[in-house]
C-alpha cells in the first residue's frame, strides 16, 4: 500500500498522473502486476502540512508499505526511479519529494482472509 501526502491545491490536480507514475515504477523495478495498485492520497490544507525549509508547496511525501524481502539495492533503485520519473513527468523537483519504504514481515500483512506468510499465489516476487 502506498500513501501520498501533499498540499491539497497542488496534489489534487496531479493525483491520477502521480498514481500512474508510481505504479509504473513499482512495475518496472519490483515487477508488480498491472492490477496490483493500492494507492491512498491524503490531500491536506496548507496550514496542516508542515515541511522542511527550502521546499515549495509541491512538497510531496510518499510512504511505501511492503512486505520485507526486497534487497537494499532494489529498494534504492525504486527510490531513485521514483525521483527521476516524478521530476520528468510531473516537473516536481527531487528536493520536493520525500520517499520512505516501510517494511513489515509477511506475517504482519493481512489480505484476502490470510496473512502474507500464508499466501502462496502472489503474482509477483517479494525477494527481488
Amino acid at each position: 500500500m502506498i500513501i501520498v501526502y501533499g498540499i491539497k491545491k497542488k496534489l489534487n490536480p496531479i493525483k491520477a498522473q502521480l498514481s500512474d507514475v508510481i505504479h509504473h515504477c513499482m512495475q518496472s523495478v519490483l515487477g508488480m502486476p498491472e492490477d496490483k495498485r493500492a494507492h491512498r492520497f491524503v490531500p491536506m490544507e496548507k496550514e496542516d502540512f508542515y515541511y522542511p525549509g527550502g521546499r515549495t508547496d509541491a512538497y510531496t511525501v510518499i510512504e511505501i508499505n511492503m512486505m520485507a524481502g526486497r534487497q537494499a539495492e532494489t529498494q534504492k533503485r525504486l527510490i531513485k526511479t521514483l525521483f527521476k520519473e516524478i521530476e520528468s513527468q510531473l516537473s516536481i523537483s527531487p528536493i520536493d519529494v520525500e520517499i520512505t519504504i516501510k517494511e513489515q514481515p509477511p506475517h504482519c500483512w493481512g489480505f484476502r482472509g490470510i496473512t502474507g506468510d500464508e499466501a502462496n499465489d502472489l503474482k509477483y516476487k517479494v525477494n527481488v
